[in-house]
């Protein structure tokens, strides 16, 4: 009897690539699936993230908004009371045109700082100039507004004084420090009693004396000096002033309380009283002071005097003290150089130590 044969060696079964492969394919294709879904929505969340806005209502100011946000809706007249009213103000005051407290009323004060802005940046004529603020002078205002100065000299602070526009400006070096509503000479002769207190040119006793006088209310243009000051209210033969700092003889810088749109004074240059609290700090003796005519370059004139005054031949004094004068003689316009030396005064700050002196 034969042996058993041995099974046959398992011989290899030739299967097809698909069943060899599929459940390796399968798990692949489940992984690209879902990792795939993880970036698409991982991209979907970052672009949400990226492209988020906050959508405002046209129009609106959140609270922290600058002044500048804002519009108008109406016309500043004199007396009116409001947050734009205040807002107003502040731009002013932003803008180094000073319209006196910041308390939402619009009066005289703030109503000159509006005339300084038409004056000097909208570049208007007096004939021109008006008393409110419209929406249109706003949107102004609230723009880009840069005021440079026309001269650099070499003295720390200087003045220029715009006898067209009616605008005084204060710089230290480029920097703008205060622009100012003025009234300069009406370029008018004059004859008028005046109460000139001691220490004022014509009276060299220890009383306030009254006499007649006549002039010529002139602002000559040209290049000037701060020479004097004094505090407090003075008479003099230009007028009343409120502190005042001289640089033409006796022709000052000064506080009134009347300072119209248009030239009114004998020569001087007003301002403000508020302002003339805080003006004679902001410049120093020997400080360079610029007076453009609108005709000349203040070089062309170099340091010219005003014309000089006289007494007024038809005044009489009288026990009460008051006179009628009727006629108004001629006065004299004789320009006489300045000194070479600058006047004594005994109410003043120390002196600052330059070698700028007018020509």
């Amino acid at each position: 009897m034969s042996e058993p044969l041995e099974p046959e060696t398992a011989l290899p079964v030739h299967q097809s690539w698909w069943v060899r492969w599929r459940q390796a394919i399968i798990t692949s294709v489940l992984f690209v699936i879902v990792g795939t879904g993880v970036a698409v929505a991982n991209n979907n969340q970052s672009a949400t993230t990226t492209t988020t806005t906050v959508v405002t209502t046209p129009g609106f100011c959140p609270s922290d908004a600058p002044i500048t946000c804002y519009t108008l809706s109406r016309t500043i007249k004199d007396g009116m009371k409001g947050e734009d009213v205040r807002r107003l103000q502040q731009r002013l005051k932003d803008l180094n045109f000073d319209p006196g407290r910041i308390d939402g009323i619009y009066g005289g004060d703030t109503m000159m700082a509006v005339w300084a802005f038409q004056a000097l940046v909208q570049k208007m004529t007096r004939d021109t100039i008006v008393d409110f603020v419209t929406p249109v002078l706003w949107e102004s205002m609230r723009g880009n507004v840069t005021i440079t100065p026309r001269r650099q000299p070499g003295s720390p602070n200087h003045v220029e004084v715009y006898l067209p526009e009616q605008v005084m400006a204060v710089f230290k070096g480029q920097q703008l420090l205060l622009v100012s509503h003025i009234s300069t000479g009406t370029n008018e002769k004059w004859c008028e009693e005046v109460t000139i207190d001691p220490g004022e040119d014509g009276n060299k006793g220890a009383e306030p004396i009254k006499t007649g006088v006549c002039g010529e209310a002139i602002t000559p243009g040209g290049i000037y000096y701060f020479y004097n000051r004094k505090l407090g209210l003075r008479e003099s033969k230009l007028g009343t002033m409120w502190n005042p700092v001289y640089f033409n003889f006796g022709i000052a810088i000064h506080g009134a309380m009347m300072v119209p749109k248009e030239p009114a004074s004998h020569g001087c240059v007003r301002i403000p009283i508020f302002v003339s609290n805080y003006f004679p700090a902001l410049v120093q003796y020997n400080d360079r002071v610029y007076v453009f005519d609108g005709v000349k370059e203040p070089e062309d004139y170099g340091s010219v005097a005003p014309p000089w005054d006289k007494k007024d031949p038809n005044y009489t004094t009288t026990t009460s003290t008051s006179t009628t004068t009727s006629t108004v003689p001629l006065a004299t316009s004789t320009t006489v150089a300045p000194k070479s030396t600058v006047p004594k005064t005994t109410v003043a700050p120390p002196v600052v130590t330059t070698t700028v002196v007018p020509s």
